[in-house]
């Protein structure tokens, strides 16, 4: 699969030759209300050669800066059903803030995985959970457009408490009215 190109960020598929710096983004501070993941390199290797390369059933992403190569996040579109036409994102984390301040990298990386659901694999619905502590992802998920659409309760067992899963939606026309602007705005695009 071809990378997606962005003015500022490329989403490359992530490979077993990114488990160090993602294992590091992982366990640093900025997830620190993610599921725990690999806990070490090993572990992370593991895990990215585990995943399927199969772009009807996961799509996992290393974001990388468009000028330079760097990598700074990752983001993915699992359980693409394409029947149903949905996919869970997920994994959406920027490792490198520093590298990315002043740039709207995670406003395109959003709008590369959102035209790839949407406009090239036809999907009508895009969700996913987020632990209830994570306050700052909710509010930005609802900002662009994501309904709450229910709770699972205790779901995350996340630095030693219990916590709810909020379950959020994205439809494909909200996507169209209401985030796709947005997303163009804050990237500087014209629509």
């Amino acid at each position: 699969m071809k990378p997606l190109v962005g003015k500022y960020v490329t989403l490359r598929l992530l490979s077993v030759g990114d488990a160090e710096v993602t294992q590091t983004w992982r366990t640093g501070g900025r997830a620190f209300l993610l599921n725990r993941g690999a806990q070490s390199v090993e572990e992370q290797r593991a895990w990215i050669a585990s995943r399927p390369f199969d772009p009807t059933r996961e799509l996992n992403f290393c974001q990388t800066l468009t000028a330079t190569g760097q990598p700074v996040g990752m983001i993915s579109l699992e359980d693409i059903d394409l029947t149903h036409r949905r996919a869970q994102a997920s994994h959406f984390l920027i490792g490198e803030e520093d590298a990315v301040r002043g740039m709207p990298v995670a406003f395109e990386a959003c709008k590369l995985l959102y035209e790839l659901a949407f406009d090239t694999l036809g999907l009508q619905r895009i969700w996913g959970p987020i632990a209830s502590e994570n306050k700052a992802m909710i509010r930005f998920h609802k900002y662009f457009g994501y309904k709450e659409e229910g709770r699972l309760p205790r779901h995350y067992f996340i630095n030693d408490t219990w916590m709810d899963a909020i379950i959020i939606g994205l439809s494909e026309a909200t996507y169209r009215t209401v985030t796709l602007p947005k997303l163009n705005r804050l990237i500087g695009v014209k629509s």
